[in-house]
């Protein structure tokens, strides 16, 4: 692991500004119906200025949207108590938009919406929540796992403070084609055997980190009461705590 944290520490941009880390968020989906558990990757448009051709997970900034969708089940209290640690201004609100957004993101860029099917209309603002509204598919946050928060290291043309969530395949209630091509942000999906993924496909330093606290949460029993990871540079040093 410590090979993997001065990986991703590494490649700093000389005289570049320090910016401000955008809140962000990403969503493994987990298909755990097979004998050995997959996850949902996607490879990046080419033409990308961030991450070309990269295989990774659906995700990206949180939008102000994401603070006023209706969600049909809440965060686990968990799950939303360990968001808030080491958060600046922590609130219950900040912590379901990070969880939205992971959603959300989910569907502009793989079409597959996650949530529960009802019969009731959903209030939903504009943009693209309102395919929740019309699908009737309402997104259901208490299922989903916090697995880990990385910092993109100071120094970079772009950085994020990103959460990552994980996601039971069942919970794909519906999916909307066209949303990926050889012109959408993503080319591909791929479903990827956690056990070889690194056999088959090319990952980021943190990928792979994110990838083994997901492994070990799984071989752990997957329960809300496992910590999440927390990796940022402190000082110079790549580093990982635990929320």
């Amino acid at each position: 692991m410590n090979d993997l944290l001065q990986k991703f520490t590494s490649d700093a941009l000389p005289g570049h500004p320090n910016l401000t880390p955008k809140d962000a968020a990403t969503l493994i989906l987990l298909d755990r119906s097979g004998p050995s558990p997959k996850v949902l990757m996607g490879r990046r448009h080419e033409r990308h200025v961030f991450l070309p051709g990269k295989f990774v997970f659906p995700g990206g900034g949180v939008d102000r949207n994401d603070r006023r969708m209706a969600a049909g089940a809440p965060l686990d209290p968990r799950a939303e108590a360990r968001l808030m640690r080491q958060m600046r201004r922590p609130s219950t609100a900040k912590a379901r938009a990070l969880a939205l957004a992971a959603v959300r993101e989910t569907f502009e860029e793989t079409g597959l919406l996650i949530g529960a099917k009802r019969a009731e209309a959903l209030a939903a603002p504009a943009g693209q929540w309102s395919a929740f509204a019309a699908a009737r598919v309402h997104p259901d946050l208490s299922s989903m796992h916090f697995i880990a928060r990385a910092i993109t290291p100071p120094r970079r043309a772009r950085r994020y403070d990103t959460r990552f969530f994980t996601a039971d395949a069942s919970a794909i209630a519906e999916r909307v084609e066209g949303k990926v091509g050889p012109e959408a942000e993503l080319v591909e999906l791929i479903w990827v055997p956690l056990a070889d993924i690194k056999q088959q496909v090319e990952l980021l330093a943190i990928t792979e980190l994110v990838l083994r606290d997901l492994q070990a949460q799984i071989e752990a029993g997957f329960s809300h009461d496992l910590p999440a990871s927390f990796y940022r540079v402190v000082h110079g040093r790549r580093v990982r705590e635990l929320l």
